[in-house]
């Protein structure tokens, strides 16, 4: 039995409360959800998958995209909520598998996954514990995965004040206020506005470069969706594309879960990602603007 899940601030709560639930040790696969739909990620009977798109070879599934939605009989649950940490949680409490409470853990894993902030949150993440230590999760390489299990093993048995002090932690909460004293003057530079529509393209970049990814909402206050654009770091013949709604301005009005599905990719109504072949890139992006651009209010 393995948990297979996604290497972000949610993939990794995930992980915390199915540990704590089942009350064992198992291993951790980390996978991203381009590489469930594409086939290549390794699922086996058995296997407990969160925060990612079903796959039928799995035992147990948790979800809550809108692009994931399923019918589907089998153990687990989905549900349509700001994570799937949230679905995780509810599930295991009301069979009565969680003897701590994760209450305030999942109620900040909500609101960071569901992007449900103040401009203050937004401008000063490192006055906000968990906001800043979901800040640390880059989930860029697999390498990173012996950090994504420490935070596991600090998460179920310490306070945020504790985890703060661990000294891996608190190295990179500092590299992440570093990366975003600089980052608004990066995507001032890369971000072109069409209309109400932010895009910002770092693929002229060897290497895209990390920051606060809810800043261009306080940087391009007309806009009322973001794009951005980069290069996989490991393979530039996929280009990877993350869109948001703005957290501050209404006037997007499609599901970019499902716009982003005919694309390969998927996520919640107001905010998801999809990769493509480096050839296709430009033709998908400027359909997805000139789409967004007409579902603009």
């Amino acid at each position: 039995m393995r948990i297979v899940t996604r290497p972000d601030f949610d993939g990794i709560v995930c992980a915390v409360i199915i540990l704590e639930a089942l009350q064992t040790e198992m291993p951790i696969i980390w996978v991203e959800p381009g590489q469930v739909q594409n086939g290549s990620a390794d699922i086996q009977p058995g296997d407990i998958m969160a925060n990612l798109p079903f796959n039928e070879r799995c035992s147990v599934w948790f979800d809550h995209h809108v692009s994931n939605s399923s019918d589907r009989k089998i153990e687990g649950a989905f549900k349509i909520a700001p994570s799937a940490a949230g679905v995780v949680y509810e599930y295991y409490k009301e069979q009565g598998k969680l003897s701590r409470n994760f209450d305030e853990l999942i109620k900040e894993t909500d609101m960071i996954d569901a992007a449900i902030l103040s401009m203050d949150q937004v401008l000063h993440p490192e006055n906000y514990p968990f906001i800043l230590l979901s800040m640390t999760v880059k989930n860029r390489a697999q390498s990173e995965h012996i950090y994504w299990e420490r935070l596991i093993k600090l998460l179920r048995h310490k306070s945020i004040d504790e985890i703060l002090t661990d000294i891996e932690v608190k190295k990179r909460c500092d590299q992440v206020i570093n990366e975003n004293m600089v980052y608004a003057d990066i995507l001032r530079k890369y971000t072109l506005t069409h209309g109400h529509l932010s895009v910002t393209d770092f693929r002229t970049l060897e290497r895209a470069p990390s920051g606060n990814r809810f800043l261009t909402y306080s940087l391009f206050p007309d806009s009322v969706a973001s794009i951005k654009i980069r290069y996989d770091d490991n393979d530039k013949d996929i280009v990877l594309v993350s869109i948001g709604k703005s957290i501050f301005n209404d006037g997007l009005n499609i599901n970019i879960g499902k716009l982003l599905a005919k694309y390969g990719g998927g996520g919640h109504a107001g905010a998801g990602g999809c990769s493509m072949k480096a050839s296709d890139a430009q033709k998908n992006i400027n359909e997805i603007i000139d789409i967004m651009l007409r579902h603009i209010s």
